[in-house]
């Protein structure tokens, strides 16, 4: 492969990952503050069962940090998924991880 093809996969690569990042922040950004705090009164009107606990404030609280979490993870699938489409992948010639 020639010089310029591999810069066009490094463009490509980081751009897609920036891609990635970015919608995956403000989906985080979406919960944490707008769940946690915009909407946290109109949220408010609504109560988890068996708890009593108004949805609003277990969005702040709790919400975005169980968001998080599966952000990460699906952060972690997403750029397995991208190495192995730009052949990046950490895995050896004979497909062990």
């Amino acid at each position: 492969m020639n010089q310029r093809a591999e810069e066009g996969d490094r463009l490509g690569y980081w751009r897609r990952n920036l891609r990635y990042v970015g919608a995956l922040l403000g989906v985080w950004a979406l919960v944490s503050y707008g769940a946690g705090i915009v909407f946290a009164g109109a949220l408010d009107t609504i109560r988890i069962p068996g708890t009593g606990f108004p949805l609003g404030f277990w969005f702040a609280q709790q919400g975005s940090i169980y968001v998080f979490v599966v952000l990460i993870f699906v952060y972690v699938f997403l750029m397995n998924r991208l190495d192995r489409e730009f052949d990046v992948d950490e895995r050896d010639e004979e497909g062990a991880a």
